[in-house]
């Protein structure tokens, strides 16, 4: 039974993945501003893509509004099989963060469709600093954990699907 201290918050972690089959390029796409919790996804996702992943690169931008265009441009080169977009959003007083967190999230979707290169959205948004710290710094919910595992099964499935042609 999974322990449930919130019940809108999942603390479901994806099992680990078997190794990627075929040599994968990553690739982290990871803002620059809150850079604590930012450098806790990142660490925990370079983590988990270390031993089974062939080569992983590290793009930073000022912050979360930013990611997609460099995303979109790291799809458009084909220079990655996949893409971790990295970031987190405190929100404030204003709906700015509801704001940006939509914005990012649509424009991932699209780049992904558009250009058929899986993206995975680890762009967070929190209302608290504490849900923050849970789910970036530590270790038993770590969304940058969770990020890099989802990135590694979705190549594996990409790959099966694109040798089968």
């Amino acid at each position: 039974m999974i322990e449930r201290a919130n019940p809108r918050v999942s603390h479901f972690v994806l099992p680990k993945p078997r190794v990627v089959a075929a040599k994968q390029t990553f690739a982290i796409v990871a803002s620059e501003f809150n850079p604590e919790y930012v450098q806790g996804l990142v660490d925990r996702a370079a983590k988990e893509l270390q031993a089974p992943v062939a080569k992983v690169s590290l793009y930073r931008v000022p912050g979360a509004f930013e990611i997609p265009v460099v995303v979109r441009e790291l799809a458009q080169q084909k220079r990655a099989d996949v893409i971790i977009a990295i970031g987190v959003v405190l929100k404030g007083k204003t709906n700015h963060a509801d704001n940006i967190s939509r914005s990012v999230t649509d424009a991932l979707q699209r780049i992904a469709l558009d250009y058929g290169v899986p993206v995975i959205n680890c762009v967070h948004t929190f209302s608290k600093d504490i849900d923050a710290q849970e789910r970036c710094l530590e270790d038993k919910i770590n969304r940058g954990t969770e990020a890099a595992r989802a990135a590694i099964e979705i190549a594996n499935v990409m790959s099966e699907l694109r040798t089968r042609q």
